[in-house]
């Protein structure tokens, strides 16, 4: 599983999606609300938390066609099958090397990005948190829909339509975490929600996305 990480990662890197295209969007996103809100900070501040959210969300959305579709074109997808690691761990490992090119970088550029919305402090550390911890089932999910959708032509929108209502409750819960810690109220409920969301994603989505994986091989 960790060489399949270690070449999913090489390959982002090479093909240049998912990490630079990520954090462009999350970036330019970012930069564009003040000009439609209005630059005035108690007009951003209050909606900085669900506005940095969605974009990590929409995000993460870029690169999810790329988990399954290259291996697809270039027949490695039919080899993994019969590799003796299992379609579950495939998955699993596709999943973790997208959260760390598209996840990962994200979450740790939310909060300087934070700034640019007038979010206060304790926010900043909070969103960092909320997007650490809810960005894996981001990539879970999208690894499941990715799953459905790989052997179908232009299955993106497709993709989307699938996964975004599945996206729901880890942006309820994480976008609420960093209102509450930007408010100084107690975020613990939310985040206790937002692992559970998170971990019920990492016990069942690989074994659903597997067996997405075994239907579109035959």
């Amino acid at each position: 599983m960790i060489r399949l990480i270690l070449r999913d990662l090489a390959l982002a890197v090479r093909a240049g999606g998912g990490f630079g295209l990520g954090l462009a969007f999350f970036l330019i996103v970012t930069v564009l609300v003040p000009f439609g809100v209005g630059p005035e900070t108690a007009r951003l501040a209050p909606i900085a938390p669900g506005v940095l959210w969605i974009a990590a969300l929409l995000a993460c959305l870029l690169s999810l066609d790329r988990i399954f579709a290259i291996d697809r074109e270039d027949g490695a997808l039919d080899l993994l099958a019969t590799a003796p690691v299992p379609l579950e761990g495939v998955t699993l490992a596709k999943a973790a090397a997208h959260w760390l090119t598209t996840g990962l970088p994200l979450s740790l550029a939310a909060a300087p990005l934070g700034v640019l919305l007038g979010m206060p402090w304790p926010g900043h550390l909070w969103l960092t948190v909320s997007l650490l911890v809810g960005t894996p089932a981001l990539s879970l999910i999208g690894a499941f829909g990715a799953a459905l959708t790989v052997g179908l032509k232009r299955g993106g929108l497709l993709m989307s339509l699938l996964v975004l209502p599945l996206y729901i409750p880890t942006l309820v819960f994480g976008a609420d975490v960093a209102r509450r810690g930007a408010d100084g109220l107690d975020p613990g409920t939310p985040l206790a929600l937002l692992g559970a969301v998170t971990l019920g994603c990492v016990a069942g989505l690989p074994f659903a996305a597997a067996a997405a994986l075994r239907t579109s091989l035959r």
